[in-house]
């Protein structure tokens, strides 16, 4: 629920770093709760662009797909280096969040997606970075998946492995998926799965 009386004024950006990924440092004031306006704030934003995750789902055997591989994030931050997914990627200009998780469900997993179906936006940290993940839930037949995919010229090393819905879902209540978007994937299947598996059967 938001507020008419919220407001924020942009005065200006600049680029702060330019490299792989790229951070600018804007500057804002906004309206305060109690009334009035902020001192000028200044922000470093991670800018990445905007993303999109499929969870893949087989309703006849009651399986899921999920990707494993190397994360310099989690590396970094004291986790395991090597993450649970959901297939993901960044939306390329001129596509749509949906065209994007088709191209690469099959980059990533040698897979084709058949029904796809949004679950949610979602921002993923919102105090210092720019990109929000659209979250679908795509139909497959998981009967021959698995295997090692990616593409060799962005250093992609990806494992594809097929669990069944039970398994993956306690990997998740033992923290093994540990990122925000593969637990709300599997979160929102354990909450939807006997209404989705009656509408895809």
């Amino acid at each position: 629920m938001s507020d008419a009386r919220e407001s924020v004024e942009l005065l200006r950006k600049e680029t702060a770093f330019q490299g792989y990924f790229k951070v600018v440092r804007y500057f804002f004031r906004h309206s305060l709760h109690k009334g009035g306006t902020s001192d000028i704030i200044s922000r470093e934003v991670f800018e990445r662009g905007q993303a999109g995750a499929v969870l893949l789902y087989d309703p006849g055997r009651d399986e899921v797909v999920l990707i494993r591989q190397f994360r310099a994030g989690a590396y970094v931050a004291g986790h395991h280096p090597f993450t649970w997914e959901l297939v993901a990627g960044i939306i390329e200009e001129g596509e749509t969040a949906e065209d994007m998780v088709r191209r690469e469900v099959g980059e990533e997993a040698g897979l084709t997606v058949g029904d796809v179906l949004p679950i949610q936006n979602v921002m993923l940290t919102p105090g210092a970075c720019s990109e929000a993940c659209q979250v679908f839930v795509g139909r497959i037949d998981a009967a021959n998946a698995g295997g090692v995919f990616g593409l060799a010229s962005e250093g992609e090393d990806i494992l594809v492995k097929v669990l069944s819905f039970a398994d993956a879902y306690a990997m998740v209540e033992r923290n093994e998926v540990d990122n925000a978007v593969g637990v709300i994937g599997l979160q929102w299947l354990a909450l939807h799965r006997e209404e989705l598996r009656k509408r895809w059967r």
